[in-house]
């Protein structure tokens, strides 16, 4: 599939490695170059400062989305192509998924697992069919990518719904696995044990 527009999540803080910085502006750029939309969270702090920076960089468009009691907490972007203002945080992640392609999270806290979490959530219940991934620079999603997998060997995820979450330590080999991304046919577990 073609990506037009991209939502990357990922933190207003910049973590303790310069490297999450500098590759975030990096995956910006990239997404830019390759003509994609980016749609991310609007603020002008951490990561998502420098993805969007990176975007801007290389003339992208971009378009943030952020809650209005986020506008001052988070610092939102003056430069931006586009700001939405929306009302919720749960409006925040209906609106970057109604915008975009597919979605990527970066290195963030809480508030990157939710988003990637509820986006992965309706790709499985079908809601939805673009790809969800993982850039999973210097390792950070490491325990993560672990604990995925004994959700699986303990009875909780299916293996089919495990591999949903494309992951890649490579923005460019990520990027084709995004393009490739086939959904999985949803089973009608929803029904399981009804006549």
């Amino acid at each position: 599939m073609k990506l037009n527009s991209l939502a990357i999540f990922c933190g207003s803080s910049s973590g303790n490695n310069e490297i999450y910085l500098k590759q975030a502006y990096e995956t910006g750029k990239k997404i830019a170059e390759l003509g994609i939309h980016l749609i991310y969270g609007g603020s002008n702090a951490g990561l998502m400062g420098a993805v969007a920076n990176g975007a801007l960089s290389a003339g992208g468009k971009v378009t943030g989305v952020i809650p209005e009691f986020l506008v001052n907490k988070e610092l939102a972007h003056a430069g931006l192509t586009e700001l939405i203002l929306v009302k919720s945080m749960h409006e925040r992640k209906s609106k970057m998924n109604e915008l975009s392609d597919g979605a990527i999270a970066l290195p963030g806290g809480y508030g990157t697992l939710d988003e990637l979490f509820e986006m992965l959530t309706w790709g499985q219940l079908g809601l939805h069919q673009k790809p969800v991934a993982l850039y999973n620079m210097n390792g950070y999603f490491d325990a993560l990518i672990n604990l995925i997998q004994h959700m699986v060997s303990c009875g909780f995820l299916k293996e089919s719904n495990q591999e949903m979450l494309l992951v890649n330590e490579d923005i460019d080999a990520l990027l084709k696995d995004m393009e490739n991304y086939v959904a999985p046919e949803i089973e009608k577990w929803l029904n399981r044990g009804r006549t």
